[in-house]
């Protein structure tokens, strides 16, 4: 079946003041969209049945497919599981092998199981069981008049599951949609704006098929081409056409032709080396450090950062003299140049970088104003310095210098300085 429609409801109180992130809707999506099926709808709700009723009513109009997160749990609030009994006119009975699967849970726990987790293996008669191992909620597939209705738990990694074991075949094998294909230019250097001037010409060619967006974060901006249709092959060298036309366009700026975040860029650079690399962090606190880890495997080439919040730390632990932290300031050239070469000495790293600054909203003084960040990076034989302004609040400027760090690090990596 081509043309496949899809709409994700999640639901929850706690989605809806902003208490919990929803995170299910967007991976839900994402994997919905390498099988061809578009979702055209996510909506959230909170836990009341007019608001669950009204939702599978207004969505089932418009999609053959429609995925409900949230609501299975065994507390009073968790109304989605007999809701849905209710909907598709079915009754709650005892699945067995859920039973098992619960009492195995609280039995290798030691805890003590109660009714209202026996509650959970209860199940709508007619409804197949998608079977979760990572918890006690099932998953439940509804069909009513052609159209599938899924309900997963609200917990990610148990969703996730059982979307990959359970659910995600079954819709392969149903729904046989058109190829969607992506391929992508990451950019760092330039506005959206900019860069969409210098690709006018190549936006009017794009056959209807293939549409290009563009997608700013945090100094960055990554050109994403998506192509839709029948024939995948026709499209991968089409979209791979346009993508290497891009790129030469916009070869100065382009950081990598991947969908991947700066930190794996340039862990998989310093990797591919056989280098190591050490931070020296003032203003950020950690932060790069953290982003250095989301990365698997980064202790092949990550050896650490010193997180030098303090002029103590920076003196005593990285080597900063005294002198230059009284002239100059911590905030300041000289400052972030000795953190950086401190850090090659100290963590014994090929590649050094060094951040120091003032991300406000207060700390400003007439020489450094608020939003100021030095940063170096350095070898065994080099340092370079680069003084960095960043206008937002305190959030925001620490994620921007964050970015913008590891991209000076990358560039100066690849010797692109």
């Amino acid at each position: 079946m081509s043309n496949v429609k899809a709409a994700i409801v999640t639901i929850g109180d706690e989605l809806l003041i902003g208490q919990t992130i929803d995170t299910n809707s967007a991976w839900i999506a994402q994997e919905l969209n390498k099988l061809g099926i578009d979702v055209i709808r996510r909506v959230a709700v909170g836990d009341t049945k007019e608001a669950i009723v009204s939702a599978l009513d207004e969505e089932l109009q418009h999609v053959s497919l429609l995925l409900l997160t949230g609501g299975l749990g065994p507390t009073s609030d968790d109304i989605t599981k007999p809701l849905l009994c209710e909907y598709f006119g079915g009754k709650l009975v005892v699945n067995q092998d859920v039973l098992g699967h619960l009492m195995e849970i609280f039995e290798r726990r030691k805890r003590m199981i109660l009714e209202r987790n026996l509650k959970q293996a209860e199940v709508p008669d007619n409804c197949t069981v998608l079977f979760n191992k990572m918890g006690t909620a099932p998953g439940m597939w509804f069909e009513k008049e052609g159209k599938i209705i899924i309900s997963l738990p609200g917990v990610p990694f148990e969703m996730k599951h059982i979307m990959e074991v359970e659910a995600l075949p079954r819709i392969k094998e149903l729904f046989k949609g058109d190829h969607i294909i992506h391929r992508n230019v990451f950019t760092a250097g330039e506005g959206e704006s900019v860069i969409a001037e210098k690709l006018a010409e190549i936006e009017e060619k794009l056959p209807p098929y293939i549409k290009l967006a563009f997608l700013p974060d945090g100094g960055f901006v990554k050109l994403r081409l998506t192509g839709k249709g029948s024939d995948e092959q026709k499209l991968v060298t089409e979209l791979e056409k346009f993508q290497a036309e891009i790129a030469e366009i916009l070869s100065n700026i382009v950081v990598a032709l991947v969908d991947e975040p700066i930190e794996k860029i340039l862990g998989d650079t310093i990797k591919n080396l056989g280098k190591t690399v050490g931070l020296a962090e003032s203003c950020t606190g950690g932060y790069i450090g953290h982003y250095f880890t989301q990365v698997p495997g980064a202790s092949a080439y990550f050896m650490g950062s010193i997180v030098s919040y303090h002029n103590n730390v920076k003196e005593h632990v990285l080597g900063v003299k005294h002198e230059t932290l009284e002239t100059f300031g911590a905030v300041s050239e000289q400052t972030v140049a000795e953190m950086a070469q401190g850090a090659i000495k100290v963590l014994d790293v090929d590649y050094s970088l060094a951040v120091s600054g003032v991300l406000g909203p207060d700390g400003g003084t007439d020489r450094v104003k608020v939003g100021t960040v030095w940063m170096a990076v350095a070898s065994r034989e080099t340092v370079v310095t680069k003084e960095f302004h960043f206008y937002y609040d305190r959030d925001r400027n620490k994620e921007m210098a964050a970015k913008n760090a590891m991209l000076f690090l990358w560039k100066f990596v690849t010797g692109r300085l």
